[in-house]
């Protein structure tokens, strides 16, 4: 093979373990320049993607995928292990509508041993693809890559304790260590793992003398286990610590450069011979070879579009719901002391940095926590402080037993700013924000509000921050508010909008609202009359809605959440209690929802303007109508 290659030359990923380390380097850096090229184009994640790139060739010169399985944390590092796995051709498609995920998703290939988008689960899925090996009888590896901001998320400290407990498994953990997750790690981890750190020129010195030691003739190896004892006093004594991990069970080997192939390759190799638990702490850079990125790795974690040469992203709307939540709750708490926010490493991404800017003392950063983050808010509750947690609504998922538990059976009041609610596009199912909305109405004495713009959603706020005794919460969904209506129609209950004579009612909410105001107009132009209802506060509904609307002989609710459980589905059961003769029928999500743009998605759920005015015409010629 000639000294020089291309990814394209290769038959990957078994033609990598073929190259000189010399060759892999190379191949590292056009690796590095498709990463930027495609999700400059595309957007994604990058940062994290960047400083995961050696590790990754590594991984895959070592290991025999798919029959060895790797299992990445999140799996928004995922990218480099896509070009490896016979994805080159189709990288550009990268989170595209009918394009590859930017998440590992078995379907896809072969080589996705689990889907992935949450964080911190990657321990528990390798410890039990290890044993499902061990009982039938396979001699393969199952490898776990987690970030430190991951391990901040207690699955994992839960995952460890239970594995390390098993001396008999290929289990390798491998910690990809950038000081990172979203936002800077937070905590006591974060401090550890830099103490950890600070025994690199240790682990250095070390493999030195034993590679020394190994060379010379007869004695060398009789030496070197009779410094054993030695060694590991240096270790306990003058380093004074022992790892944790250690202590969970696992051998441990590191810190190690995880942008030098042969150190990689070394400590791999070390950790294959042991068969039994073992824990690789790697240290990397996080947007590694893009000085934009290495130079602000949060903000190029996850970033839209942007101009290569600059690093600047495309022009985007100056506000978002994210940053006027954020803004807003600034504002409140200039006038009010017993306000405090909460973020689960997600300080950007939820708008909150300003906050943590005017309030520092009021903010708290628990880190890929979101379970402690509930019963953390709950504690500040029961001692009069009102807690707001601010969360994307994928993520809010993770804590349904405390926000029961720890929140609303003991009438605790705890304010949600449920972000990224509804559709959130090319991120896909795992981060589709549909479920917040069965989750949260199953849970008694919850209120629920879901404005439909930013005027409205800072009224949203104080009323669940003073008028709301209990559980409350504002859902907001991702990016900018949409708004050809009047700012004069703003509520925070519900609010019809009504044309003379009509038969026909749209209920909505949200920013599904815009659509259906644009919808009324399409449906008065080809002559059919139409009212809506806008709900505001979504949940409880109105004790008299049932009576309000079953007047109407079509309605139709355009929802953009999950149809199980959701708001639709409970007006329809007072409808039906009722005895409700109309012709009722609901407009929502039906199972997951896979990746493209927020408008791609909402027409394909029957949620634009233009689909909810087919849909009203289609029900009306059907019940003879039109």
């Amino acid at each position: 093979m000639n000294d020089k290659v291309t990814l394209e030359e290769l038959q990957l990923p078994q033609d990598l373990k073929k190259l000189t380390i010399a060759q892999c380097t190379a191949l590292c850096k056009e690796i590095r320049n498709i990463l930027i090229s495609t999700v400059s184009k595309n957007g994604g994640h990058l940062a994290s993607n960047l400083g995961s790139v050696e590790l990754t060739m590594a991984l895959h010169r070592n290991f025999n995928s798919p029959e060895d399985k790797i299992v990445w944390d999140v799996g928004h590092q995922a990218y480099t292990h896509k070009i490896l796995t016979g994805r080159l051709d189709r990288f550009s498609t990268l989170r595209q509508e009918d394009g590859i995920s930017g998440f590992p998703k078995p379907e896809e290939s072969e080589h996705d041993t689990f889907i992935s988008g949450h964080s911190s689960t990657s321990v528990s899925v390798a410890c039990g693809i290890a044993e499902a090996m061990k009982l039938q009888g396979r001699d393969n590896y199952a490898v776990a890559v987690i970030g430190d901001g991951a391990m901040t998320g207690g699955m994992f400290y839960e995952a460890m304790n239970n594995c390390g407990r098993d001396h008999k498994n290929n289990l390798i953990v491998i910690l990809n260590d950038n000081n990172m997750s979203i936002s800077k790690s937070v905590g006591s981890l974060s401090k550890y793992l830099t103490t950890l750190r600070t025994t690199e020129k240790y682990v250095n010195t070390k493999r030195a003398v034993e590679r020394g030691l190994g060379k010379i003739p007869i004695v060398g190896n009789s030496v070197a286990r009779g410094i054993k004892n030695v060694k590991d006093s240096v270790k306990s004594n003058i380093l004074e610590q022992s790892t944790m991990f250690e202590d969970m069970g696992f051998i441990y080997l590191g810190p190690v450069n995880g942008h030098s192939l042969s150190e990689l390759e070394e400590v791999l190799h070390v950790a294959k011979s042991y068969h039994q638990p073992v824990f690789i702490h790697v240290k990397t850079v996080k947007g590694k070879g893009y000085a934009p990125a290495e130079q602000n790795p949060g903000e190029y974690h996850g970033i839209s579009k942007f101009d290569i040469a600059t690093g600047n992203p495309e022009i985007a709307p100056a506000d978002s719901y994210s940053t006027v939540f954020g803004k807003e709750l600034v504002r409140l708490a200039d006038k009010d002391d017993k306000i405090c926010a909460i973020t689960a490493a997600m300080k950007y991404g939820t708008g909150l940095q300003f906050f943590h800017f005017k309030y520092p003392n009021r903010f708290f950063d628990v880190g890929i926590a979101e379970q402690h983050a509930v019963t953390f808010a709950g504690g500040l509750a029961s001692m009069g402080m009102i807690p707001v947690f601010a969360v994307y609504s994928t993520f809010i998922q993770r804590a349904y037993d405390q926000l029961v538990h720890d929140v609303a059976i003991g009438k605790l009041h705890v304010v949600l700013g449920v972000d990224r609610a509804g559709i959130v596009g090319e991120d896909g199912e795992t981060h589709q924000g549909l479920l917040d909305v069965p989750m949260l109405t199953s849970i008694p004495n919850t209120v629920i509000y879901s404005p439909s713009c930013y005027s409205e959603m800072k009224m949203c706020m104080k009323r669940a921050l003073y008028d709301e005794k209990g559980l409350a919460a504002v859902r907001y969904p991702r990016g900018s508010e949409k708004v050809d209506f009047s700012s004069f129609h703003l509520t925070t209950e519900h609010l019809y909008i009504r044309e003379d004579g009509s038969e026909t009612l749209i209920i909505t909410y949200g920013r599904l609202y815009n659509e259906a105001y644009n919808a009324q107009k399409k449906l008065r132009d080809s002559g059919l009359k139409c009212d809506i209802l806008k709900l505001t506060r979504i949940y409880p509904l109105d004790d008299d809605l049932g009576s309000e609307i079953s007047k109407y002989k079509c309605i139709v609710f355009f929802e953009e959440s999950m149809g199980e459980g959701s708001i639709s589905e409970k007006v329809g059961e007072i409808l039906a209690e009722l005895g409700y003769s109309g012709d009722y029928s609901r407009v929502t999500a039906e199972g997951f929802v896979k990746q493209a743009s927020v408008m791609s998605c909402l027409e394909k759920l029957g949620l634009t303007s233009e689909k909810m005015a087919e849909y009203i015409i289609s029900r009306s010629k059907e019940n003879g109508k039109a």
